[in-house]
Order: C-alpha cells, then structure tokens, then sequence
C-alpha cells in the first residue's frame, strides 16, 4: 500500500481496520508498549472521570447519574485522543471513528468497570465529597488497579493486532 495513500484516509487496508493486519513481527507484545497504551487510555478516563464527578457534584447530583456521566465523560476523553491523533496524521472522519473505536473501546470499558467498581466497593467513597481524602484515595486507587487490571489485556490485544496496535498502523 502507497504511504501516501494509506495516510491521505482515501484508500484503507479493510484488515488494518480490524486489526489483522495491524501487527507486523513475532507474535506479542512488549509489556512496555501495554504499559504506554494503557497509559494513553488512563490519562483520557482519568480527566473525563474526575471532570464527570466535579460536575455531578456540584450540580449535587446523586450517585448515580455523577457516576453515569463520569463514565460517559471517561469514554468522550479516552477516545478523543486518539481520535484527534489519528486525524492529524491523515486519516478521514470516518475511518479516524472507526480505528478510534477499535483501539481504545475494550481498554476503556475494561478500566472503566475495574475502577468504578472499586469505588462502589469501598465503604463510604460513594457519599464522600471532593474535599474528602477518601474521595481521592479511593478514586485514585481504582486508577491504580485499573492500570495494572488493563495492562494485560492491552498486551494481549497489542500482540493480536488489535487495540492500540490499529493505531500504530496508522502513524
């Protein structure tokens, strides 16, 4: 495939889409490349998720819907950038949503339940408040465990060709 043309969002390769093509070397991953895509992903849930609780906080929302627009706001972050990556380097609206969605749903949904999860589990980090140190403790620790929970499937998808191996394909 042209260089040019791959990039210009015209033509695509249907498999680098999907992700089959997407890898190119032995089988795997390297933890360090998991690391560094599940890090991309953290950074976008982590400012959509904190923005999502300042909002339904101040806006003295209950839990559910704080926690319900924290996560829609996790997911709005975490797939803008790489949306916005994947623009820059040449690639159509469409196809930009398309390799966006492939690379970064499964990490997002997959740090998403872990981290809320914990924060439902922990005994009164529902009802604290943001100046509350259990508020951070327990939000910044369910980032923590989702980090280490959302590694090893990154590298397992990274080593398939799909995840953030469908953006690699595209830089």
């Amino acid at each position: 495939m042209n260089h040019s043309t791959h990039h210009s969002g015209t033509v695509h390769d249907h498999a680098d889409l999907h992700g089959r093509a997407a890898h190119r070397g032995p089988a795997g991953a390297s933890w360090s490349t998991a690391a560094k895509a599940t890090l991309h992903c953290l950074t976008g849930c982590a400012i959509g998720e904190i923005l999502g609780m300042v909002i339904g906080t101040a806006l003295m929302w209950g839990n559910v819907p704080t926690m319900a627009l924290a996560i829609v706001l996790a997911f709005v972050f975490g797939y803008s950038f790489t949306f916005f990556t994947v623009r820059r380097a040449g690639l159509d609206f469409k196809t930009a949503i398309k390799v966006t969605l492939a690379a970064d749903t499964v990490s997002v949904a997959v740090m998403e339940l872990v981290d809320n999860g914990i924060i439902a589990l922990v005994p009164g980090a529902m009802d604290a408040h943001l100046s509350d140190h259990l508020f951070w403790t327990s939000l910044l620790g369910g980032f923590a465990v989702a980090f280490l929970l959302t590694t090893p499937v990154n590298k397992w998808m990274i080593g398939r060709g799909k995840g953030h191996a469908v953006v690699h394909a595209h830089h």
